[in-house]
């Protein structure tokens, strides 16, 4: 159910607030592209800065507007596990299909705090629970024994792996099966995570490539190596130029060049240098995105 190309979706604004028309029409957009599925407000939807009210709207109005035509992972994580807790409930409710729980930022967790935080959010609901494992974010880093502890719980299902580490599939095999989910979280590796045993990614790139990204995982899943490889060589230069600058700027003013939505964000994240808009241009090129 959840494998493919899940684009980490972005949140567009319009004049400081949430715009829900265009959020919306990008739903469409993504499945006309053959997107496999949905993961609103995580980290590249900025959940950061959202109100809680706006967080719970975007995860109800995105499950709205796919209409059980994909599934939708909800961003429900925070370092509080009573908040995470909260979230994830309310994205049961709602109706969507798993939840995404980063690992708890800021407080530095040791294993045994991670076992206990997401055992928590486990049993608070009936949701499938996919870990974001993302160091450089979060600080902490679940090591693969302790991920396959958590293994063990039903609804743990699997991992969106943003370590980088190609050599965190194979372990996680290990540790949590060779059923357990894994899910790239970092475009640039995301051909050598499947041939490792993944079974997707949670990508960004695929806000601004939709089609392309979804090509690419389908081409990876069945094996055919060779078609992926030249897709990868197409959007390599574009998953470097989005990421030139920190967070989701890059994304939102690729998209903007392409008439999908605005390229505003909310402080503290401001938008691009000049060098960095004309590098993203070229890498628009490359890819056969921009004329």
């Amino acid at each position: 159910m959840f494998e493919g190309s899940l684009p980490a979706l972005v949140t567009p604004f319009k004049d400081g607030a949430v715009d829900l028309d265009t959020l919306k029409r990008l739903v469409e957009w993504h499945l006309e592209e053959g997107t496999n599925g949905f993961v609103p407000v995580g980290t590249t939807g900025e959940s950061p800065t959202l109100t809680h009210a706006e967080h719970e709207m975007v995860i109800a109005e995105v499950v709205r507007a796919v209409d059980g035509r994909a599934p939708v992972i909800a961003g429900a994580g925070s370092n509080n596990t009573q908040e995470a807790i909260r979230l994830t409930q309310y994205a049961e409710t709602v109706g969507a299909d798993a939840a995404l729980i980063v690992t708890p930022y800021y407080n530095k967790p040791t294993q045994a705090g991670m076992i206990a935080h997401f055992t928590a959010l486990h049993d608070c609901c009936n949701l499938p629970i996919i870990i974001y494992n993302i160091p450089s974010r979060s600080v902490v880093d679940m090591m693969p024994d302790t991920m396959g502890a958590l293994a063990q719980l039903p609804r743990i299902i699997g991992v969106k792996d943003a370590t980088g580490d190609l050599s965190r599939v194979p372990k996680q095999r290990l540790t949590c099966g060779p059923d357990f989910l894994q899910l790239s979280g970092e475009d640039g590796t995301a051909l050598g995570f499947n041939a490792h045993g993944g079974r997707g990614c949670i990508s960004v790139t695929a806000n601004v490539a939709p089609r392309l990204c979804a090509q690419f995982q389908k081409a990876t899943l069945a094996g055919d190596y060779a078609t992926a490889l030249d897709i990868q060589d197409r959007l390599m230069p574009l998953h470097i130029a989005l990421f030139l600058e920190p967070g989701v700027a890059g994304a939102k003013y690729a998209m903007s060049r392409l008439g999908k939505c605005s390229d505003e964000v909310r402080l503290p994240l401001v938008g691009l240098t000049d060098g960095t808009k004309a590098k993203i241009d070229a890498a628009l090129h490359h890819a056969g995105l921009l004329a």
